[in-house]
């Protein structure tokens, strides 16, 4: 019997990048094709988003949400991931993923109500293709499977993306899931929004591999490399890979490096785990001031465009967790006839006796 000498995988992916942190165009040849209006709504969103983000956090202090995670820093991941996609693909998040529902059509109240542990947060809307986050680390992985799979079966030109964090690139489901993805060619988008920390689990302790980009090579699927702090060079390599998974050729993983601006979630400290120097250096790469001053260069935003969304958006969502307050409480049997369009004889000798 031949013996093969094992060998590390050494050569490294190249990162895609397009826009610098000072606003200029690094790659001409990468630049997603986006008029004057699709930028400024780009960013429009990201503005929004971190400010909803501040308010969230807020929100939870205050003890009006429930368990809420943190955004700030990964708006180019999450904007513009979605703004790639057409309406009619499918969106399986994890916990972190609310923006990216939300933009893709869920009604930012009902992003609340889920927080708040409301049954009707996850009453998804006709015609809005999203589950709802999902809290088990990687199983969202495994349901975008079973899409693709019912998409591929049924020729239907439409993609699925579904997301994970550096931490959840350990997981079972997550090899399980880019190996059936592999075998059956199937038209998904691995989305891995690599923000450094698995809580407080380094990079560095989750993996062995170069990256996360790599693990694409066993399962035969492509792999890419971006740069998850420019918006324009996340929408380049999404518009690829649903173009890929459009045209039969099955599925992408993409690593995006990025990084959060706060904690993990509000019960935790990071500055137990992450230096002053650490956050400094990430801060320079701001996703929102790297998009806007490429915009203003161009002549189409200013910082009173800024401050006019802030104001929108701070508004907006006063609105928004107004109405989720303002909703009828859950009650055992309104749960139970939410779960069912005839409910069941044994259930309905439940709700009886629990009234």
């Amino acid at each position: 019997m031949t013996k093969v000498p094992y060998e590390v995988y050494t050569e490294e992916v190249d990162t895609l990048s397009v826009l610098s942190p000072d606003g200029e165009i690094i790659n001409k040849d990468l630049m997603p094709k986006l008029t004057d209006d699709q930028l400024k709504e780009i960013m429009y969103r990201m503005v929004f988003t971190r400010t909803w983000d501040d308010r969230a956090v807020n929100l939870g202090r205050q003890g009006r949400l429930g368990f809420y995670a943190p955004v700030s820093g990964q708006e180019a991941t999450m904007v513009g991931s979605e703004f790639a996609l057409e309406k009619e693909d499918f969106v399986c998040p994890g916990y972190r993923d609310m923006p990216q529902i939300v933009w893709h059509g869920l009604p930012l109240y009902q992003a609340f109500l889920y927080s708040r542990g409301h049954q009707h947060g996850g009453q998804i809307p006709d015609g809005v293709n999203v589950l709802m986050p999902q809290i088990i680390i990687g199983a969202q992985i495994l349901h975008a499977m079973g899409i693709a799979m019912a998409y591929k079966l049924k020729k239907q030109k439409q993609v699925v993306i579904t997301y994970t964090g550096d931490g959840g690139s350990s997981e079972g489901d997550f090899y399980e899931g880019l190996n059936y993805a592999g075998v059956y060619k199937l038209p998904v988008i691995f989305f891995v929004q690599n923000n450094g920390y698995a809580i407080t689990t380094p990079f560095s302790k989750q993996t062995a591999a170069l990256s996360i980009a790599h693990k694409a090579i066993a399962a035969g699927i492509k792999g890419v490399k971006v740069d998850g702090m420019d918006v324009l060079a996340v929408i380049k390599a999404v518009q690829d890979a649903a173009e890929r998974g459009r045209n039969g050729e099955g599925a992408t993983l993409i690593e995006a490096v990025t990084y959060r601006f706060r904690p993990h979630s509000l019960s935790d400290d990071a500055t137990k785990y992450r230096s002053k120097e650490e956050e400094g250096q990430w801060n320079e790469k701001d996703p929102i001031a790297r998009l806007a001053k490429y915009l203003e260069k161009k002549g189409l935003w200013t910082e009173e465009d800024t401050a006019r969304i802030k104001d929108e958006a701070k508004a907006k969502v006063n609105e928004q967790i107004k109405k989720a307050e303002q909703t009828e409480k859950m009650t055992i049997p309104g749960l139970i006839d939410s779960m069912f369009e005839q409910t069941p004889k044994h259930l309905e000798e439940q709700k009886a006796d629990f009234q």
